[in-house]
């Protein structure tokens, strides 16, 4: 300890001791300084060195740096040979707009007749079924029918009454030209015989309505097909009751196929993409490479309201009887005005992951894997709506460049 430090700690000592007049001050009394001990051993000197020396390093010490992390892009691809993989551009082009839509195959409905019984009764015989190509005029089925009977009847007492009128009125001709009769009776036998052929010619058209014919009058309905075509609908099997029309279906759907509609459903935000007279194009699981085409003919003007989608319906010709109704139906509208797009070869996307991707030069050796948005196929060309812009190079043949890149990373 320096000789300071023994100064001040004595001096503080004598204070102490010394004792306090009545009035608060020290009075000076002859007290002898104690004497303070230090232990200044060679291991209490050690402890202080080391102690002091902890605190020192403390205050220096500095935060040890992390370790930086290394972060590996996925969709980079370096590639040793970039020779062996070929490349294209992206071009721009004048194309139609292309939509998409699901639809199915329905018959032309003015060319669709539902065919009804007038008279009720009961089948006796079925002559044609669903499925079956009828021709006009053909007997679908026959019909025992007491309305028919009820008509018979009455178009043959029409008929009898006609005949004894006309007797009658000849008969008052004659004694009229011979001034046996009076002019007043004359006119009632003409009268008479005018309403029997009245009533006569109302039973012969409520007959022939019925199906019956007044050359052959029978109690047998034989409905015939009036146009040709297929039998789309039936509602009916042997020796079944059928009921009055008002209570009672139709029995019969004949539809000529020889044009048929594909409607599809366009959500609201495409529809602005279709036109009335735009070209289609239609596809079908069925006839897988073939390709239909038609004309737009007709777009809904009311949307349902559950799937937010209007009804598109397209004309197409079915001659050879392929179109079936009930077929599902893979459209494709083109547009007449044509719109720049970019387009690249169907060979530079893949689709992995339900996303079509291309993989885009980056430099000498890389290439970066992009997803892109694409729109339809035409040609072997395919149009990208997002992720690529004109003058980008892209690998020409995308699988072909995944499988190496996996084979080399192996």
């Amino acid at each position: 300890m320096t000789s300071q430090t023994r100064k001040f700690f004595s001096s503080r000592a004598a204070k102490a001791v010394q004792p306090a007049d009545s009035c608060g001050a020290v009075a000076a009394l002859p007290v002898s300084a104690p004497k303070f001990s230090f232990v200044t051993t060679p291991a209490f000197l050690l402890l202080i060195a080391l102690l002091a020396a902890a605190v020192a390093c403390s205050n220096d010490t500095k935060a040890a740096p992390t370790k930086q992390q290394i972060v590996v892009d996925p969709n980079l691809f370096a590639v040793e040979k970039p020779d062996l993989f070929q490349t294209v551009k992206v071009e721009s082009r004048d194309l139609p707009t292309e939509l998409n839509a699901n639809g199915t195959v329905q018959p032309d409905v003015n060319k669709t007749i539902h065919v009804t019984s007038l008279g009720s009764g009961r089948v006796v015989d079925l002559k044609a079924r669903l499925g079956d190509y009828v021709k006009k005029g053909q007997t679908l089925l026959v019909i025992s029918s007491p309305d028919l009977a009820g008509a018979v009847g009455d178009y043959q007492k029409a008929s009898a009454d006609q005949e004894l009128a006309a007797k009658g009125l000849d008969r008052a001709q004659l004694l009229y030209s011979r001034g046996a009769l009076a002019q007043k009776d004359l006119e009632v036998a003409e009268n008479a015989e005018a309403k029997a052929k009245t009533d006569q010619k109302t039973a012969e058209n409520r007959l022939r309505v019925l199906g019956g014919d007044p050359a052959h009058p029978s109690t047998m309905i034989e409905l015939r097909a009036p146009v040709g075509g297929t039998i789309v609908e039936q509602n009916v099997a042997g020796f079944e009751g059928i009921k009055s029309l008002d209570n009672t279906p139709n029995l019969f759907t004949i539809a000529d196929l020889g044009t048929v509609w594909v409607v599809c459903d366009v959500y609201e935000n495409d529809i602005s993409e279709v036109h009335i007279g735009d070209p289609a194009e239609v596809r079908l699981n069925a006839f897988a490479g073939r390709a239909f085409k038609g004309t737009v003919s007709d777009i809904s003007r009311v949307l349902d309201p559950n799937t937010r989608s209007a009804k598109v319906r397209i004309v197409l010709s079915n001659g050879d009887g392929a179109l079936r109704p009930g077929m599902y139906a893979a459209a494709t509208f083109r547009s007449r005005k044509q719109t720049p797009h970019l387009v690249v070869p169907a060979t530079a996307i893949m689709r992995l992951q339900d996303k079509d991707w291309v993989f885009r030069k980056e430099s000498a050796n890389s290439f970066r894997r992009v997803e892109v948005q694409t729109t339809g196929l035409s040609d072997g060309i395919q149009a990208i709506q997002q992720g690529a812009k004109a003058g980008d190079e892209l690998v020409s043949n995308a699988l072909a460049f995944s499988s190496a890149a996996a084979e080399q990373g192996k």
